[in-house]
């Protein structure tokens, strides 16, 4: 009897198993890898004694960020908005994402001027508060797993979409060439669709 037991327990670990890794590669784990990385580099940061490797992180930091809140911006957002119908969440972190532009943008033109290193603090400050948001039990990643996203395509599109800003033009500077910081109707119309599959 025992071993009847064991034998009906092994296929569910399976597929538990394979749950755990196909939301290895979702929309969620991407953008929570995307915190850890920023994470670990605020962290060397306040180590740091050195004015290069400080410039250095924080360089890495802004970039980093400035990527991660496009393609939440282009992307999850609308679709989590679309899934959820929850302004409150949505429009908080659209918010948060706006200070975090205008304190990087600040970062980015002074240098290393007497204020840098309360700069880059104040906006680890912010970030960690916009990441408790996204992850607490009840905030935007947990609503977004229980909607009907399609979180394995929203992962394909922000990984690819990341890729490009990456290798390319930075956010502002792609957004200011089409003439404006929201994204086109078709990329609204993608995630949309994506939303409701």
């Amino acid at each position: 009897m025992a071993r009847a037991k064991k034998t009906a327990r092994r296929p569910a670990r399976k597929r538990s198993s394979s749950s755990r890794s196909a939301a290895a590669n979702d929309a969620i784990a991407l953008l929570k890898q995307d915190h850890q990385q920023v994470k670990g580099w605020f962290e060397e940061f306040e180590s740091a004694r050195a004015d290069g490797r400080k410039q250095d992180l924080a360089e890495r930091i802004c970039q980093a960020l400035k990527v991660h809140t496009e393609i939440e911006h282009e992307i999850f957002y609308p679709a989590f908005l679309e899934a959820t119908g929850d302004e409150d969440i949505h429009h908080e972190a659209e918010v948060e994402h706006d200070g975090a532009k205008k304190l990087i943008a600040e970062i980015e033109r002074s240098g290393q001027d007497e204020y840098f290193d309360a700069r880059v603090k104040v906006l680890s400050e912010m970030i960690k508060h916009h990441v408790n948001e996204e992850e607490k039990r009840d905030g935007m990643f947990a609503k977004a797993r229980q909607s009907q996203m399609d979180l394995q395509s929203l992962g394909e599109q922000l990984a690819q979409r990341k890729a490009q800003l990456m290798g390319g033009e930075s956010p502002d500077e792609e957004r200011s060439g089409r003439g404006s910081r929201t994204p086109s109707a078709k990329s609204r119309q993608d995630s949309r669709s994506t939303a409701r599959q």
